[in-house]
């Protein structure tokens, strides 16, 4: 089979399904238009990335001919201004065939097109250009960046369709546009400061335009400004708006830059669920990027944890619902929020992050993350803290095929059995357990108890007991978790101060650093991967370093 108008249809009502993305892209943001090349690029990459899953999609000559160009303005791109016989359409479409087959001159694609009449209809051609013709519109008539949109596209379309198991006419250059070759690996530190630079500037173009303000037209700051100065907060501890604004004016270079209460007005206008699915676009958009790399492993191990802000101590009248009781049971409140996180082997990226409310049950928590999770990665493995030991939600876990390990609260059955394997001396014992679900149903699962070395305690409280519905082999995966609280860290000190009690305010500022704190894991992935040709989970850029090239950075458009 081939494409054909039933398996295109069936590809963009895909597309359209899929929450987190947008095509095309610049009907999303107000930073793109018609014309934007950025996101150019990213609709191919998007309509890639499912077009050839489909099975009647193997051919990349067949994307190239049949991918949706007529919304594209390329007139910004064409320096020529007379009357021409072909259209840039035409040429784009022939030059990323050109440069998807490697081919170093014009003739090659010249023979190509004689041999193949069917795909010059597909093209539009009615006659095909001559050598000399094809020369002067790559070298004179199309702008530096149109040749520079036109190879990088190539080069996802190669990756999308090899990831997909279709044959390509080449084999897809999987180092991103701005890495070089080096004899020697160089992780000094100005190496690092150099290579951090033109990644960390590739990432913001990619990352920031799925975030936006409703603020009409006619603007005279530019909207970058303030994901600008939200990162210039983010890079000293405790800064709030205000403070922040007033040095953000001698450190940046724009000409106009926003007041603090301008620039907390504008995020109270954006809902949590604006914020999220903002939030899921730019992580779409990162991974993306990250998964042209071979290093980058997009499946395996998540891990779900909920996080609170410093102690509440105003007065939360009216706010009961969202500044609640902390996780120690004192008397204490605070705001909660709940991240999902790949951990392990992989990059460790806070693909969701959602506030957690008075009334809200574990289990819903997890099943919202979840989704969010299966939808951007493949999921093997889930690790969660022991408040999430809840049999409702392992079986939730299990019913959708997922292995998980979390260790179980003790109850008197679980100190009556700590107490015998500490009389016998024994450091580790497994045993089969069923979890009572309600009526006559039951969750199957596997209690694992573990002695800890060098424990404080010389009594039962030496042992910890983890449940598991894998081998007990997998319970190694658990030290995992610690990356989550490591992570926590990091968001916190990238977090702006404020003592408003703006529901929405508040987690715009918890997911931002989150998204600060995944963009600076994902830099320091490609940094690695650019210096070394591998990569090692302790990170080699700094985080002050990225937000400061951030801060530098965000101003395009």
């Amino acid at each position: 089979m081939v494409a054909n108008y039933d398996s295109q249809r069936t590809v963009f009502r895909r597309i359209a399904q899929q929450s987190f993305v947008e095509w095309p892209a610049y009907d999303s943001t107000p930073l793109y238009d018609q014309s934007s090349l950025a996101a150019l690029e990213e609709d191919i990459r998007t309509v890639a990335s499912t077009w050839f899953d489909h099975e009647d999609h193997h051919s990349v000559a067949e994307f190239v001919s049949y991918y949706p160009v007529a919304y594209v303005e390329f007139e910004p791109h064409d320096r020529y201004s007379g009357a021409t016989e072909y259209e840039m359409v035409q040429l784009f479409r022939l030059f990323l065939l050109k440069e998807t087959h490697g081919w170093s001159h014009e003739t090659e694609l010249l023979t190509y097109l004689t041999h193949h009449p069917d795909l010059r209809e597909q093209l539009g051609l009615e006659t095909v250009p001559d050598q000399s013709t094809l020369w002067r519109s790559w070298h004179e008539r199309f702008t530096t960046e149109l040749r520079e949109t036109i190879e990088t596209a190539s080069r996802t379309v190669l990756i999308k369709a090899q990831d997909e198991g279709v044959a390509v006419p080449q084999e897809p250059e999987r180092q991103l546009p701005f890495q070089r070759d080096e004899e020697e690996p160089d992780t000094g530190d100005q190496a690092v400061l150099d290579e951090s630079a033109p990644i960390t500037n590739h990432i913001s173009r990619i990352v920031f335009p799925a975030f936006s303000l409703d603020r009409g037209d006619g603007c005279e700051i530019h909207e970058n400004a303030y994901w600008d100065l939200q990162t210039h907060l983010g890079l000293r501890e405790g800064l709030a708006a205000n403070e922040g604004a007033r040095s953000f004016v001698y450190e940046s270079t724009r000409d106009r830059t926003p007041l603090g209460h301008a620039h907390r007005d504008q995020i109270r206008d954006l809902s949590v669920e604006q914020i999220r699915e903002m939030y899921r676009q730019a992580v779409t958009r990162l991974l993306e990027e990250a998964a042209e790399t071979e290093e980058f492993f997009r499946a395996g191990i998540i891990a779900i944890d909920i996080t609170e802000a410093d102690p509440f101590t105003g007065d939360r009248t009216g706010h009961e619902d969202e500044i609640i009781g902390t996780q120690e049971k004192t008397d204490e409140y605070a705001y909660q929020w709940a991240t999902v996180q790949l951990v392990g082997n992989a990059v460790p990226i806070v693909l969701d992050a959602r506030p957690v409310r008075k009334g809200e049950t574990r289990k819903e928590i997890v099943e919202d993350l979840l989704n969010s999770a299966e939808d951007l990665v493949h999921v093997d493995n889930v690790l969660m803290d022991r408040e999430f030991d809840s049999q409702h939600i392992l079986e939730m876990l299990s019913q959708r095929g997922l292995s998980y390990v979390v260790p179980k609260r003790m109850q008197t059955s679980e100190r009556a059995q700590a107490k015998r394997l500490l009389q016998r001396g024994q450091d580790r014992y497994e045993t089969d357990r069923k979890l009572h679900l309600g009526k006559n149903e039951w969750h199957e699962t596997t209690l694992i108890y573990r002695r800890k070395e060098d424990s404080e305690h010389d009594d039962h409280r030496q042992y910890s007991v983890f449940m598991t519905n894998t081998s007990s082999a997998y319970l190694t995966e658990y030290g995992y978790r610690w990356e989550i609280e490591s992570g926590y860290k990091s968001i916190k000190r990238f977090m702006a101060a404020t003592t408003s009690k703006d529901f929405g305010l508040r987690f715009f500022y918890f997911a931002f650093a989150c998204l600060l704190y995944s963009i600076w894991r994902a830099v320091d992935l490609l940094v690695q991967v650019e210096l070394t040709g591998e990569y090692e989970h302790s990170p080699i850029v700094t985080a002050d370093n990225t937000l400061t090239l951030l801060k530098k950075e965000t101003g395009i458009g």
